[in-house]
């Protein structure tokens, strides 16, 4: 079973996070690319451009910010398979820039990768 866990980039990398994957379309401010330890940047992954402008980080618009970035993510499957196979059973961690470690795109996204994964697993033992 693949572990994904989320965490800010601005936190310091540790030997537990596995395969660090940033998942924001924008690289994150004051962070040098040595210092952030980032095996792979999947921009692609990210919210487009209209909604994370349309999101602004605001908590209101949280549920249909979600529901709008699943439906864009139903698009990325050949990105959301490689977060998959890269976990090559360890841990993968999702970062992302937001101050806002509960209303971000990462979380999104891994509720969605476990959800699919979970799925996937039900299809197998039929």
């Amino acid at each position: 079973m693949i572990t994904i866990k989320t965490k800010r980039i601005y936190e310091e990398p540790i030997k537990s996070d596995g395969f660090r994957i940033l998942v924001d379309r924008l690289w994150p401010r004051g962070i040098r690319k040595d210092q952030a330890q980032v095996d792979v940047w999947y921009k692609d992954i990210a919210p487009s451009d209209a909604l994370r402008q349309w999101f602004g980080h605001e908590p209101a618009r949280w549920d249909e910010f979600k529901r709008r970035y699943v439906k864009e993510l139903q698009d990325k499957d050949d990105n959301i398979e490689s977060i998959i196979a890269k976990r090559s059973g360890k841990r993968v961690t999702l970062l992302y820039g937001a101050k806002d470690e509960q209303h971000n795109n990462a979380v999104v996204l891994k509720e969605f990768i476990e959800r699919k994964i979970k799925m996937e697993k039900g299809q197998e033992k039929r």
